[in-house]
């Protein structure tokens, strides 16, 4: 048991940086830069924090469940960070080719909002899905548990993430990309 272990922390090692690459690979593909791309990979460190809180809480070890756990939570956080910046230009774009400060904040409260109602049904229903896995016992309970444990602490963090921290952070990504916009416009003038 110790070798099969070793040699699964081994493959983790491998999977889960090539893991994060593809995400980060497929973000840029997304979304064609690199901050927007490189926004959204870093909160994913943040949304983690729930499944690892919550695997503290259960007194759960790392192993290889709670890896695939992780992996699967990371994709789920990327999709909620990518949905989120896809709201976001949307609403950045309805303000016209090139917003001033107040444009972009405006923008970027109603994209926020209109993203609420959508991902509390998300999480719900993901929620609903894992609790029963979680609290499950029978055949191959124990793994499953282990499985669904990072999910659920990430789904408790994940979403508040991706509807307060990115908004904000995009905000200022925007608005600065908008200032620098009017100084160059005023020093063209």
């Amino acid at each position: 048991q110790f070798e099969y272990l070793e040699r699964a922390v081994s493959k983790l090692k491998l999977v889960v940086p090539a893991t994060l690459l593809i995400i980060f690979v497929l973000l840029y593909l997304i979304f064609g830069r690199l901050d927007e791309a490189a926004l959204i990979m870093g909160t994913l460190p943040f949304a983690l924090t729930g499944g690892i809180w919550m695997l503290y809480l259960l007194h759960f070890n790392q192993s290889v469940a709670t890896g695939v756990g992780f992996i699967a939570l990371a994709g789920v956080s990327a999709e909620f960070g990518v949905v989120m910046l896809i709201y976001l230009k949307n609403a950045l774009k309805e303000q016209g080719a090139d917003p001033d400060p107040a444009q972009v904040e405006t923008a970027v409260r109603e994209g926020a909002l209109l993203r609420v109602r959508p991902k509390a049904m998300t999480v719900a229903v993901i929620l609903a899905g894992l609790l029963p896995i979680l609290l499950g016992s029978g055949a191959g309970s124990e793994v499953m548990s282990r499985i669904a444990a990072p999910m659920i602490g990430g789904m408790l963090t994940a979403p508040l993430l991706s509807m307060f921290v990115l908004p904000a952070a995009y905000l200022l990504l925007r608005q600065r990309r908008a200032l620098l916009a009017s100084a160059h416009l005023q020093v063209r003038e």
